[in-house]
C-alpha cells in the first residue's frame, strides 16, 4: 500500500546509485540515533531505504571467462 508521505522520498531514493544511497541512509540513521523521533516516520524511511540499499548492492565478481563457441 502506497503512502503519500513516503512515496516521493522513495521515488527520489530509487534513482540514486549505491554510494550516494548509502550515505543518505547512514546520515539519516545517525541523525535518528542522536535525536530520537526528530523526523516523523524516520523508522519507516530507514526500513525502506535499507531495502533499496540492499537491492542496489552488487558484488564485483571479476571478469567472466570467455564462452567457448567451438562446435563439438
Amino acid at each position: 500500500m502506497s503512502n503519500p508521505l513516503t512515496d516521493p522520498i522513495f521515488g527520489y531514493a530509487s534513482r540514486l546509485r549505491f554510494p550516494t544511497l548509502f550515505l543518505v541512509t547512514a546520515a539519516l540513521f545517525f541523525l535518528d540515533v542522536l535525536i530520537p523521533d526528530f523526523i516523523p516516520l524516520v523508522d519507516e524511511l530507514l526500513l525502506g531505504l535499507g531495502a533499496l540499499l540492499l537491492s542496489t548492492w552488487k558484488r564485483d565478481r571479476g571478469p567472466k571467462p570467455p564462452i567457448d563457441v567451438t562446435p563439438d
